[in-house]
């Protein structure tokens, strides 16, 4: 089996009295695009940062590219491209002088890389910093992280406030990266183009991994299910699969069930006399948000019977 390009292993990492990441393992191999999802505050960057040996976990361990993150951090910063949501660049230099303070840091060839980089994403060489659109300099941030050739490429909402044109040409920059055998993670919360470039997705929510599967497997696993007609039969049955969420409008139910098919639902519920019921495919859009608002009510209860018990006990007390 060949080694991970990237893996997080029980990892926990608390700031004061928050849980950032409890538990968290996932990883990726060479010649993939996965993506980590979840909402602002799920734990994403934090992730990005103990890989990168920007932080150390409290619990567990992470490796990039074979080295221990938490004792290799230079090495690995070294062979790992990078690009943040905020690119941290020099106003006063040139789109050149750039590239050419950077190629300090890294073997040769890497100032010509860059160079063609910058021919191919349409960006002047001789213009300052400061002189750029969002976008291009999005795009310097990309040249930078891609012109010493990294094993990984990892991006933290590279997308964010970009326009079409410039989110399309880091997507495609994402599946070339990956075709050429190496890896690519990508934050973000964009979830539709998630959908159109990554291999597997992580979901994070409230430093919890929820799960870690390939897209089309996840495709082929989740079902949706608009219920109307005789719904309490329901709960005598045993259905297949899980159910991870439900919402109701009027009348009708939708329900989403995860590890199971479209043949085996139709194949119970068609037993179920009075019972009207539609399986659908949702999109990756629809059961991340599902699983939100699953996570958000589950988490509204635990804490409404954490401040009940609290409640009781100090009424016992006094």
């Amino acid at each position: 089996m060949s080694q991970a390009a990237f893996e997080l292993q029980n990892v926990t990492k608390r700031f004061r009295r928050q849980t950032a990441l409890d538990g968290v393992s996932f990883s990726g191999n060479s010649g993939e695009v996965i993506a980590i999802l979840g909402e602002n505050g799920a734990g994403k960057t934090t992730a990005i940062n103990i890989l990168l040996g920007k932080l150390k976990a409290d619990e567990g361990a992470a490796h990039v590219l074979g080295l221990d993150s938490a004792v290799h951090s230079q090495e690995i910063r070294q062979q790992v491209g990078y690009v943040p949501d905020e690119p941290c660049l020099y106003d006063w230099m040139t789109v050149g002088e750039t590239g050419w303070f950077a190629s300090g840091f890294y073997p040769s060839g890497y100032y010509e890389r860059y160079c063609d980089l910058m021919t191919e994403y349409r960006v002047p060489l001789d213009k300052k910093i400061k002189q750029l659109s969002r976008g291009m300099k999005a795009k310097v941030s990309l040249a930078l992280s891609l012109a010493h050739e990294p094993g990984l490429l990892i991006l933290d909402e590279p997308t964010s406030g970009l326009d079409p044109l410039v989110r399309r040409e880091f997507l495609e920059s994402m599946v070339r990266v990956a075709a050429e055998g190496r890896t690519v993670l990508l934050a973000s919360h964009q979830v539709a183009e998630v959908e159109r470039v990554a291999d597997a997705v992580v979901i994070l929510i409230q430093g919890k991994l929820i799960m870690q599967v390939r897209l089309e497997e996840l495709k082929q696993s989740c079902c949706e299910v608009v219920l109307t007609g005789n719904i309490d039969a329901l709960q005598k049955q045993e259905l297949p699969g899980e159910v991870i969420s439900k919402e109701t409008s009027g009348s009708q139910q939708q329900w989403l069930f995860l590890n199971t098919n479209e043949m085996e639902l139709n194949r119970r519920f068609s037993q179920i006399a009075g019972l009207i019921y539609e399986v659908r495919t949702p999109s990756l859009e629809d059961v991340l948000l599902r699983l939100l608002m699953s996570s958000r009510e589950k988490s509204d209860e635990q804490n409404a019977k954490l401040k009940q018990e609290e409640a009781t006990a100090s009424s016992m007390s006094n």
